[in-house]
């Protein structure tokens, strides 16, 4: 491993002399001879902690020019990192995803013209994974850029610009209501069926799961199932005096649109008062100017703090082939204090 070691630069300058992009990762490129996967992986194990800290204080980290190659090879790489593995079928997540290893999935199922908006993964859920992983192994032909966005930097700005609607979202949080269908549908962004959301093969099972969770329901005609969310926070501490704008209200806003869903009524803070649209969308593109296109190579591997960055996807063309690995599982709780 010294060997090569070496060779392995790390691209960062000072944040502040770099204010044109600071949602952009830390990266790590191996520019000499390329290590073995196991090399690589030993490095990855030895420096994990350093890693995962940095990705906590950048958002996301980089790792260019290693040889990861295929689902299993990606899995490694996860696993390397000796974090929690969040599988997919024990998420509440509402995307259509293919399963490749126990910890490797599809990013996305929806089609390539389908955008998918900024987001916390599963902000809009009892339970969220702190580390995303992402690994290209096909880039589009044209498009399909991951965006990334400092939630962090996004939050000072809210505070200063909307004060009242920021002390709403700190002091109210959110409720999230949406519509699952009873099959997956696959030209959705959102259209994982209630079975597998909730891990149920019937209506009793799927009542007692939401039970458990705390969301209320109901069921429509078509055997789709509406349902909504306990109270959950819109602003997440991270560390110190250090919050995050936590939460789903972009993508709610600008993409839960499908022949179920209205973005209109997707989203209202708990005490079920309605949330202003215009400044939901002013601050959509506050985020879009501090946001981070990043343009896929093959091989490419991106840890992600889901608390500190939001993530979506450009619409493209040709096949795209990105990955996901979920880890550390944690309560997404509405607290007092």
């Amino acid at each position: 491993m010294k060997s090569y070691q070496s060779h392995i630069a790390r691209l960062a300058s000072d944040r502040a002399a770099r204010a044109d992009e600071p949602s952009r990762p830390l990266i790590y490129e191996c520019r000499g001879d390329q290590p073995s996967l196991d090399h690589f992986c030993e490095w990855l194990h030895q420096e994990s902690s350093r890693l995962l800290a940095e990705s906590t204080e950048w958002g996301a980290v980089l790792f260019r020019g290693f040889p990861v190659r295929d689902s299993h090879d990606f899995d490694r790489v996860v696993s390397s990192f000796g974090l929690e593995n969040f599988p997919y079928y024990e998420s509440l997540s509402n995307a259509v995803r293919i399963n490749y290893t126990p910890r490797v999935f599809s990013a996305n199922e929806a089609p390539p013209t389908v955008k998918i908006y900024l987001h916390h993964e599963m902000a809009q859920t009892p339970i969220y994974p702190e580390r995303l992983f992402f690994f290209c192994q096909q880039p589009a032909a044209e498009g399909g850029q991951t965006p990334l966005c400092r939630s962090d930097l996004l939050w000072q700005t809210i505070e200063q610009t909307f004060a009242e609607f920021a002390e709403r979202c700190r002091c109210l949080g959110l409720r999230y209501t949406h519509v699952m269908p009873p099959e997956e549908d696959f030209g959705s962004g959102m259209g994982r069926s209630w079975a597998s959301t909730l891990r149920a093969s019937s209506t009793e099972e799927a009542e007692a799961r939401l039970r458990q969770l705390g969301y209320q329901w109901e069921w429509l005609n078509d055997r789709s199932l509406r349902v909504t969310t306990p109270r959950l926070p819109a602003v997440l501490q991270i560390d110190g005096e250090r919050r995050s704008f936590f939460n789903q209200l972009l993508a709610a806003y600008q993409g839960w649109k499908d022949s179920r869903n209205d973005p209109a009524g997707a989203v209202r803070f708990a005490d079920g008062s309605t949330i202003d649209g215009s400044i939901v969308g002013q601050i959509a593109q506050i985020a879009e100017a501090i946001t981070y296109d990043h343009s896929w190579q093959q091989g490419d591997v991106l840890l992600l703090d889901n608390r500190v960055v939001m993530h979506g996807r450009r619409i493209f063309s040709g096949l795209r082939k990105v990955l996901a690995s979920l880890a550390e599982p944690r309560k997404n709780c509405w607290t007092d204090s």
